[in-house]
Parts: C-alpha cells; structure tokens; sequence
C-alpha cells in the first residue's frame, strides 16, 4: 500500500513548491488525513520555521507541528556527511518519518532546495531517501534557460537514475516553460520516457517570480516609511524614475515598482497620483534610493495621503537597488495568499491529478471528511461552470470570496450595487476584481424589462409599474429576477440583509417546485470523521407533522445530489414508541408519512440524537433500526432545536458548517448568516452552483 509521494529536484529554483501546494489540495480532497514532511530543509534563525513548512501547514491547516515536519537542517547533514556518517542522516529522516506515517493516511514528503553548501550532495541523497522510505517519486525541473536537448536529456537522465535505484517515478514536471513550447516538451518527453512516466508541462509565470513588497524590503534591508499593511503587494515590471515626470509616466506599466532617489518628490507625487487615475496603471510601491528622504513638508504631505502604495527606503544606490530587485529570487510564503491561488490554478489547469493518484493509491480512506467534500464539491462545480449572482457586492467577505471563486475559475461572478464603492473597496482590500462583472441595477440595461416582468408577475396583487421599478432597485429583487430570467444560474445573499429580505423575492416569483409546498434548508456539518446533513435549521420555525415530513424526504435529496447516503432520523427527545406528548406525536406522524410517501428511503423516528449517530447507544435503545447510530440525515422538530444545535455543534467540536442551503425553489437562492465569514460565502456559492446543475439535468 503506497502511503507516501515524494516530490524531488534536479536543482535549485525549480519551482517544485508549485507541485506540493497543487498535490496537497488534491489529496486532502480524497482522503481523511494527509501529512507533510521535509526530511531537510534550509538552515534557519533560531526559533524560526523553515518558510516551506509554515506555508503549507498554514495555508491548508494541517494538523502537525513546525518541528515534526522535518528532520535536518542543511549544516546537520554536512556536518554528518562530512564525518562519514551518512547512515546516521538517513536513519534520523526515517525514524522522523515513522512518527508521521502513524498519524497520517497519507504523506506528501518534499526533497531539499539545492541552494546551500550541501547542494553537491543533494541529489544523491534525495535518491537514498525516497529508497530507503520505500515511496515513488515525482521529479521537477526547471526549463528557464535551456534548450530543448538540454532540459530533456538532463531530466530524462533524472529519471533513468531514480529508477536504476529502484524507485518508481511516476511523474515528470517540467516547469517553467515558455507557455508556447507546452505541447513541443511534452511530446519530447513522453517519447524519451516511452509513456511509463507521466509527463507535464507549466508555464512560466511572470506573477510567480515577481518579488513582493516585504521580499525586496528583506534583501536590501530598508524601512518602511509609509503603507506597512500593504507590503505583500506584487510587483510587476519595475523601472527607474530618473528622467522629468511627463517622460516617466509614460513608462508605467501594471504593478510597476518605482525605483527612485528618495529627493526625486516630482516622481513620488506623481507615481501616486497616476496610481490614482483611471488612465494610467496601478503601482505595487515606490522605493527611495540612496538613503535620501524627502523634506519634511512632502513627508508630512504624503502621510496624509491614503494610498495602498507602501514607500520603502533603502541604502543602495539607485543602479545597485535596481540591479538587487532584479536578482531576487522570489518565493512563495504564508502570507503570498495570491501566489497561493495562482499556483493551485496552474496545477489544476496543467496537472491531471488523477492518473497520478490512479497509479499512486491502492487504498480507500474511509468516511467523508470535511476536506474531502469540498474538495469534491468544488470539483463538481467546475465541471459545468455556473454564473452566480452575489446581490451585496460592496461587502467585503463577498469582494474577497468572489476574487477567490474566479481566480480558481469555479464560478462566473456578477456583484451588484455601485460599482465605484465596489471598485474602492476591492482596491482597499488589494483583491483584483477585473474578471468579475459588476453591475448597478438602475443603470443596467435590463432595468425596464424586469421592471416589466416584476410587474405582469405580481400586478394580480396590486403592482403598478412605479411599485415595480422601486422594487428593482432593491438589489435583492434584482438579483433574484436575474435567475427568474435565466441571466444568472443562482444567487447568494444574506451577509447584510435578513434571511426574510433574501427569501421574499424568490417566494414571490421564483417560487417552489410543484411537488413541494414548503422552502425548507439545510447545513451541511463537516465533522471530524463524515459530513452529516442537518434540517431545517433556518427557516421554519414551529413545521406540522407534514411539513416536517416534507422537509425529511427534500433534505434526503439533498444529501444524495451531494454524495452522501441518506439514513434520515427523525429527531425527538424520546426514542421508539416509549414517549408520550404533543411533540414526540409529532414527529412520530411525520415518520409514518414519510414511509408511506417514500417506502424506499431509510428512516428512524421518533430518535434521540446520541441514539441516531452512536452505534452503541443506537444498538441499545433500538436494536433492530437499520438507521440508529449511523444517521446522516439529522431531522430537528423546529427550529428552536435545529439553529441551536447546530451552532452548539459548530463551536463545540470545531466543525465545518456549509449553509444553509435552500431546498424546494425552482432556481437555487441560498442565505447568509450575517456573521458569515469568507470561507461560509466560498462555499454556499459552490453548492448553489451545484443545485443548479442538478436543476439544469
């Protein structure tokens, strides 16, 4: 059973960290539980973490310690190799790696840099290790600078000696490629390797080896005179602003950085100002040479200046600066959050993961964990791309979500409201919101025709064509009559309006499916160990025993269109036929209509809650249930109990609640909490670009 993938290098600056962001996104889609390990890494100062494994344990939250994650710096293993005591550094990475294989179903182990004194010995020693711990190899290279001959026989060269050893590579990455040679080193490779390695092609990526604001503030070691908070702004191309302003301008280009003498105030006010204009391109930030500052009254000038441009000061000389930006090597870190998309967006548009996973795992995970279903629900999204219409687009949580969503090209976005605050707040929040629509109703172009169409729709209950204009304006009856009109597939609100603002409209217009008569939701709770459905926890206050059978068989449909088996229980405070009362009588009506409407559906009830999902109290208080102690469809008999237990759930256990989802509408429109945080409006978009697959099938 192979538990373990190694990722290795032929040499430095390979861009491999591309590779393990990518894998470690797929695999905790596919199973419960995945480790990361570096068996050496770079030295570091003391009480630092190594910058791979802070950013990868960061960024998908793994469960595992800095110091677990490795096990020798660079100086210990040349120490060691240089005393003759190779074994000892193998036998040291694999007891470290012993301890991980424990806890962990799977592990994704990254080879060494190749950037330091010991790099002679690198590669060698990456072969001994991927050996010794018995796990198949990728191999990744970097194609800047080479010419073809040259980068296929050195990898094909790779690959010849990994396998000599003994070691399956299953794959081999050629990264940075000029974007119009994928295909030619493809098929290079796939010849040269005869079709038993997978082979893939990455383009070079300017985004990617770009510095950022807090690298190039490191390398010439400067201080920050203004913007601090703006430091991991992306740079762009960069230039020196050493001719008259008129001149300088015109070489400006997108997140251009402004290389300058720090007494240069015509070059700093204007890059700023230009950075304000809507005709010339935006700045990543400005750096003052020289050690010079500009007089005290432009200092006291540009501190009253709001901008996100941060202004760093440095000792070197405006030729010397210039020529350190531009030997920076730039690297991806915790806080490179849109490096991070960028890589994971490459992997998953140039890597098909799943032939590699087909020959890499002999094993199944159990259970659904909460990685696992958003991985999958994220990837039936793509499948068939929806356009989601989000109606509260000046909100923050939704400007971040949004750029997220497309950025992974997930979702096409349309955001509604004024686009000038949307366009200044996205800008506050350095998020790029060019490949969002965004679009305010009054202005739009369809503003008369829903007007019309509000209208003809509700004119039977008073609506005249005033009252209906008036009702477009509201950007929740635009929003929701966009997929009324088939313009947009789905819609999300609720991070700044009430559950009943977001609702009314779709009640008044959208309306339910003919076959149900009450709009019910459902979160979807991502425990440790499985994802169960939780209904209704939203919207209905105080159901009949219909309805609550209503919302048992719809949420049951639910739990199916998402890959989850449905095992309904009927929740109460008495479980069997042992209680008595008015509630308990009502959620035992409700479980019998349920049998007689759908016979073929599994279901409990009246339950308790520690009687539907434990096995050992569901045995002993119904032993003859096929449902007790293994329920995924938890039933609340109002929403008293619902709302509250599922919030008791969510903070008790720290589990994943995505909703809630509204079922029973003939187009999906989901709501927000108001307390809803970015990742909750991530993945209510998912899902309702998932309902409405499953309403277009």
């Amino acid at each position: 059973m192979t538990k373990s993938l190694y990722i290795a290098t032929l040499e430095s600056h390979s861009g491999k960290s591309l590779m393990v962001i990518g894998l470690m996104q797929l695999l905790l889609g596919k199973m419960a539980k995945v480790g990361y390990f570096r068996p050496v890494i770079d030295d570091v100062e003391d009480h630092r973490i190594d910058n791979h494994i802070e950013t990868v344990i960061t960024h998908f939250d793994l469960d595992i310690e800095p110091q677990d994650a490795y096990a020798l710096t660079q100086s210990q293993v040349v120490d060691l190799f240089n005393d003759g005591r190779q074994g000892d550094i193998l036998d040291r990475i694999i007891a470290k790696y012993k301890k991980l294989e424990e806890q962990f179903d799977f592990i994704l182990v990254e080879g060494s840099d190749f950037s330091s004194a010991g790099s002679i010995i690198e590669f060698d020693l990456n072969i001994d290790i991927a050996k010794n711990l018995g796990i198949p190899v990728v191999l990744v290279d970097n194609a800047k600078g080479k010419t073809l001959d040259e980068f296929c026989g050195n990898l094909e060269s790779a690959v010849n000696t990994y396998t000599q050893k003994g070691i399956e590579v299953l794959g081999a990455v050629a990264n940075k490629v000029r974007p119009e040679n994928l295909a030619l080193v493809c098929e290079r490779l796939g010849k040269e390797l005869q079709g038993e390695t997978l082979v893939y092609a990455i383009p070079r990526i300017k985004a990617l080896s770009h510095p950022t604001l807090n690298e190039i503030l490191a390398a010439l070691k400067g201080k920050v005179l203004f913007g601090e908070e703006n430091l991991n702004n992306q740079t762009g191309s960069f230039g020196v602003g050493a001719m008259q302003l008129h001149n300088y301008l015109t070489h400006l280009r997108e997140n251009s950085l402004v290389i300058t003498p720090g007494d240069r105030a015509d070059i700093i006010l204007g890059a700023l100002q230009a950075n304000l204009s809507d005709n010339y391109p935006s700045i990543s930030g400005i750096l003052l040479t020289g050690g010079l500052l500009p007089e005290p009254s432009i200092l006291k000038l540009l501190e009253g200046f709001k901008s996100n441009v941060p202004i760093i000061s440095v000792p070197q000389g405006t030729f010397d600066a210039a020529n350190a930006v531009g030997n920076i090597k730039s690297k991806i870190y915790a806080e490179s959050k849109q490096k991070i998309t960028t890589s994971i967006s490459l992997f998953n548009t140039h890597v098909d993961g799943e032939p590699l996973l087909e020959r890499l795992m002999t094993f199944q995970s159990k259970g659904t964990t909460p990685r696992m279903f958003q991985y999958n629900l994220v990837q039936r999204a793509r499948r068939s791309k929806k356009h989601i219409v989000l109606p509260e687009g000046a909100d923050p949580r939704i400007i971040e979500a949004a750029c997220e969503l497309s950025t992974l090209d997930i979702v096409d976005i349309t955001l509604l409201g004024n686009p000038e605050q949307i366009e200044k707040r996205a800008m506050q929040l350095g998020e790029d919101i060019s490949q969002l629509t965004v679009l305010n109703p009054v202005q739009s172009d369809v503003f008369e025709d829903y007007s019309n169409t509000f209208y003809e729709l509700r004119k039977h209950k008073g609506v005249n064509m005033d009252m209906a204009r008036d009702m477009m304006q509201d950007v929740s009856y635009f929003g929701t009559m966009m997929v009324y009109k088939g313009d947009a597939d789905g819609m999300v609100s609720g991070a700044i309006h009430t559950t009943q603002h977001t609702i009314r409209p779709a009640l008044q217009f959208i309306k339910t499916k003919a076959d149900t008569s009450v709009v019910s939701s459902v979160f979807f709770m991502c425990l440790e160990d499985r994802v169960s459905v939780f209904g209704d926890c939203a919207i209905n206050p105080n159901p009949t025993a219909e309805q609550l059978a209503e919302i048992a068989m719809s949420s049951a449909i639910s739990a199916e269109a998402f890959g989850i088996e449905a095992k309904i229980a009927m929740l109460s405070y008495s479980s069997g036929s042992s209680g008595k009362g008015e509630d308990v009588d009502k959620v035992r009506k409700a479980t019998v209509l349920v049998k007689n409407k759908r016979p073929d559906l599994q279901i409990e009830g009246p339950i308790q809650y520690d009687a539907a999902v434990d096995p050992l109290v569901g045995k002993s208080k119904l032993p003859d249930s096929e449902v007790a102690g293994q329920a995924s469809v938890l039933i609340f008999p109002d929403l008293n109990t619902g709302n509250n237990t599922y919030k008791a759930v969510q903070r008790e256990t720290g589990a994943l609640a995505i909703g809630p989802m509204l079922q029973g509408l003939n187009k999906p429109v989901n709501d927000l909490s108001r307390g809803c945080t970015v990742d909750d409006v991530f993945n209510t978009v998912v899902v309702t670009a998932i309902q409405a697959q499953d309403n277009q099938k």
